[in-house]
């Protein structure tokens, strides 16, 4: 009895695209690590908490990213094998899966780099912001954190098709009370910041002059757009701006 009798011809073309598909995709796969290392993807996203969370699984977030193209290539190789063996009558059923896969890795790939990026906004911010002794500001962070994913998250719900227009309203009527909610919060910070503009323009008085801020007394050691730094028998006050247009101040000439 001949081979083919057992062994279908759209059977084996199927076996060689599955071989030859898992090959490409494992050599792509280390391709994208090694491309991302050279572009210094490791350094940029070193000890943010999505980088922390790989590492605790044993992996990385270079690893993460280049298997996703591996794992891409994979799931099309196997739809397009199954499909060449026509163990599957639904053709459409099939073509719909294989414009949708790549779909699916898109956004995939939007919610790692909304991570990343959420991570890094939220350190930048910190960090700008670190030397402004207001309570308020320390959650300046973190809202600039959860706007990115967020907006991260909607890009990748309708990569896979899904109707975001109901969350876009959301994040609109969000910004909106953001603007106005932070407006009330933020009230003596933006206070701050309007002062310390006009102390840095009209430089009413500067480092090294003697003034009489409230209840503290002292030299100038600095002047920030939000605070301003006296020093006293080895005390360093910092004082809001908004301290400073509240109750004025006094320049001590000797």
């Amino acid at each position: 009895m001949p081979l083919q009798t057992f062994i279908d011809e759209p059977v084996v073309i199927a076996m060689a695209v599955l071989v030859l598909g898992l090959t490409i995709g494992y050599v792509v796969g280390r391709l994208n690590e090694e491309l991302l290392r050279a572009a210094g993807v490791p350094e940029a996203v070193e000890g943010t908490p999505f980088e922390r969370t790989a590492q605790s699984l044993g992996t990385s977030t270079v690893k993460i990213v280049a298997r996703l193209s591996s794992w891409f290539i994979y799931g099309i190789t196997l739809l397009t094998a199954i499909h060449i063996a026509q163990l599957f009558p639904a053709e459409a059923y099939w073509q719909t899966i294989v414009m949708f896969v790549p779909q699916l890795f898109v956004a995939i790939l939007v919610l790692l780099i909304g991570f990343v990026v959420a991570d890094k906004a939220e350190l930048a911010v910190s960090e700008y912001l670190r030397g402004v002794k207001l309570p308020e500001v320390s959650i300046l962070p973190k809202i600039v954190k959860y706007s990115v994913l967020y907006v991260a998250f909607l890009i990748a719900l309708a990569q896979i098709g899904v109707h975001v227009f109901p969350l876009v309203v959301l994040m609109t009527v969000y910004a909106v009370g953001l603007v106005i909610v932070g407006a009330y919060a933020f009230k003596d910070f933006l206070v701050s910041s309007a002062v310390g503009m006009y102390l840095l323009l009209n430089q009413p008085y500067g480092i090294g002059d003697r003034v009489e801020i409230g209840d503290r007394v002292g030299i100038v050691q600095e002047v920030t757009l939000f605070v301003t730094k006296v020093e006293s028998d080895s005390k360093e006050y910092i004082i809001p701006n908004r301290v400073v247009f509240e109750n004025g101040f006094v320049r001590i000439r000797d």
